[in-house]
């Protein structure tokens, strides 16, 4: 308390190092030196032009110098935003120390380029990993239809087959690339309603058995996805609703089962599990799969764009590890309920926990 006291004085400018401080004491230290030159005048019967010379002098020279320590930390202050205005974010204002109004001043601008030094390292690695995830399918694409073009192979259903695969993953990562987006900037409303759990989560099991066995057509074997793992539902009590959008819901859970799957061994459980949370209509998710599960260390950064941490290649024949996109999605997606989202403790496997507030108490 008594800190905070403290800082709210010296944010009203009493406090003892501020400029107003600092003007205040030239003036008066400038009214001292003109009265003790009169005095002195006065009792040497000097002559009152040399007096006042002596004052102005003495006043330029104090006044030079206070400008001086002002003015030099404005001027480094205005080379540094006009770098940062160019795009050097590496660039910092010295005097960040400094226990006064210019001193609180140069580390905003301090603060202000590390954040924005953060915004351009982050856009740049976006930029890296889309370029990188991009590339892969686009290049089998290529290398399949350079070899039909060549008369390497012939343009069989086999050969059709791995083109289509190759052309399904680049939309299914521009189709999360958009989806990120639209989060990203607010322009996907939240439409939340009541709804029954089971009916609801049972439909979200099937289409994604019903997906996985397309895919498994379309590659021509089971060799390209993952239609081995059992997905088990567990929601307790049967007749348990809850309040939310069961749009941005779907991500949430076909992102979830589709990341523990992937990583499931060969005839696997994945379970999701629903059970009641603690206000009206709230709802406690949890997705567990036996896989390797997740580090310790890695829990806080599973949910980053395009991170795939450092777990060994996922389960069972033919998965790859996704885009990296797909717990960041379900992340946005638990933001915009104003939920949580994080990794638990588990005996086997990864255990993913899922928060949803319910619906919103009546304002008085």
């Amino acid at each position: 308390m008594t800190r905070q006291g403290t800082g709210t004085r010296q944010g009203n400018g009493l406090r003892p190092f501020s400029i107003k401080t600092k003007l205040g004491t030239l003036v008066v230290v400038s009214v001292f030196i003109t009265t003790g030159l009169i005095l002195v005048a006065l009792r040497t019967k000097t002559e009152l032009r040399f007096i006042t010379v002596f004052s102005v002098i003495a006043s330029m020279l104090i006044t030079q110098f206070v400008a001086h320590s002002l003015t030099s930390p404005l001027d480094e202050m205005t080379t540094v935003a006009r770098s940062i205005a160019h795009g050097d974010y590496t660039r910092r204002v010295r005097g960040a120390g400094r226990r006064d109004e210019l001193g609180d001043l140069a580390a905003t601008i301090n603060r202000m380029a590390d954040d924005l030094e953060a915004v351009d390292r982050h856009r740049k690695e976006l930029v890296a990993n889309v370029s990188h995830e991009l590339r892969t399918p686009i290049a089998g694409l290529r290398a399949v239809l350079e070899n039909v073009v060549d008369g390497v192979s012939a343009a069989d259903p086999e050969t059709m087959r791995t083109a289509l695969k190759q052309t399904e993953r680049l939309g299914r990562l521009v189709e999360t690339l958009l989806d990120l987006s639209r989060l990203d900037n607010g322009v996907v409303p939240l439409k939340a309603h009541r709804f029954e759990v089971w009916p609801y989560l049972s439909g979200v099991l099937k289409e994604a058995n019903v997906i996985a066995s397309q895919r498994s057509l379309a590659s021509g074997s089971g060799s390209h996805t993952r239609t081995d793992v059992h997905l088990h539902l567990d929601v307790s009590p049967p007749e348990l609703t809850a309040h939310a959008d069961i749009e941005r819901l779907h991500q949430v859970v076909a992102n979830l089962l589709d990341n523990a799957v992937k990583h499931s061994p060969p005839h696997g459980r994945v379970t999701v599990r629903a059970r009641r949370g603690t206000q009206p209509e709230s709802l406690d998710l949890e997705i567990l799969d036996e896989g390797p599960g997740i580090p310790e260390s890695e829990w806080h950064r599973v949910f980053e764009r395009f991170n795939r941490g450092s777990l060994p290649a996922p389960h069972g024949p033919g998965s790859d590890g996704g885009t990296g996109l797909g717990l960041a999605i379900a992340r946005w997606a638990v933001d915009l309920h104003g939920g949580r989202i994080g990794v638990a403790e588990s005996a086997r496997g990864c255990r993913i926990q899922v928060t949803l507030p319910g619906s919103p108490r009546p304002t008085s």
